[in-house]
């Protein structure tokens, strides 16, 4: 049998002429079969095709990665001797959790008692239990490692001492303007202030490993028993003297207040006497962690002119 009377062949041909006709043909809205089905391709593409969004959960309990949540796992950290910055207390815990609360307060570690509704949202789907923690970032340091770590370098001690400084990228700033321009530690106080926290790690760009902090109860107290080391106190400050004519050359801690109420007055009056950064602007004041920066490089300066 010839090809040309196969009838298979001829059934196939057939086909294959209806389907080239067919993707060609007309519609009632007036476009060609092809068009119509390049059109669809171009559609969005449906509802279930969209990638779907992690978990508020699990995105809140990521973004916390020294959140440490639950009676038993805080109670640890706490036995362990882990820095905390802060203890997170529902009001109306009972059993373990005042335990835990006195071990807290035993270590001089803040405890805020909140509502139950701050922890549900604190951590989502999460069985916290009444309790949270935050733990640093990084091991707090003491007062005396810093001053021995100046010792080792055979270099006058330079610490900056930071009076309220709340913004971690501020704390992470400060740290790394230490780092380059050889500040042997920070000092920070203990309530209403930024602990070492991720943030404060990532803004640090790295410092955070090289420079030692120091966490205080009573800041004042701390520059009572530093100056009684031989270190000056020299305040960043309004109405004091210009920062670039002071002595800044010796064993030194510089203050830093805070973002909104500058230092306090009580730590002003510690203070052996008052720096200040002119400004030539309309602005009265500089951001805290620019301040410090400016401040450290010209100890810096000072220090090596010679």
């Amino acid at each position: 049998m010839s090809k040309r009377d196969n009838p298979r062949l001829k059934l196939s041909s057939s086909r294959d002429g209806k389907n080239k006709r067919s993707s060609h043909a007309i519609g009632k809205d007036g476009r060609l079969g092809a068009e119509r089905k390049s059109a669809s391709s171009r559609r969005a593409p449906s509802k279930a095709a969209r990638p779907v969004a992690a978990p508020r959960a699990e995105r809140s309990f990521e973004a916390n990665p020294n959140l440490i949540i639950g009676r038993n796992p805080v109670m640890e950290a706490l036995k362990s001797g882990r820095s905390i910055d802060k203890l997170l207390m529902q009001k109306d815990a009972e059993g373990s959790a005042k335990k835990i609360a006195s071990l807290a307060r035993e270590r001089k570690i803040v405890v805020q008692y909140v509502d139950k509704i701050a922890l549900d949202k604190l951590a989502p789907g999460r069985p916290h239990q009444g309790v949270a923690a935050y733990a640093a970032a990084k091991e707090y340091e003491s007062i005396d490692a810093i001053l021995k770590r100046a010792e080792q370098k055979g270099e006058d001690p330079l610490i900056v001492a930071l009076d309220g400084l709340e913004d971690p990228h501020n704390l992470g700033a400060v740290l790394r303007s230490c780092d380059g321009a050889g500040a042997h530690g920070v000092i920070i106080p203990g309530r209403r202030a930024v602990g070492l926290t991720e943030t404060v790690a990532k803004a640090s760009a790295g410092a955070i490993e090289y420079v030692p902090v120091a966490k205080v109860t009573n800041l004042g107290q701390a520059l009572d028993e530093l100056k009684e080391k031989g270190l000056w106190v020299a305040a960043v400050d309004m109405d004091g003297e210009n920062y670039s004519d002071a002595s800044l050359s010796g064993p030194m801690v510089l203050v830093i207040g805070g973002e909104g109420q500058g230092v306090s007055r009580i730590v002003r009056d510690k203070a052996d006497y008052i720096i200040s950064i002119p400004m030539r602007g309309r602005v009265n004041s500089l951001n805290a962690s620019n301040a410090a920066a400016i401040v450290l490089y010209e100890v810096d300066r000072q220090r090596h002119k010679n």
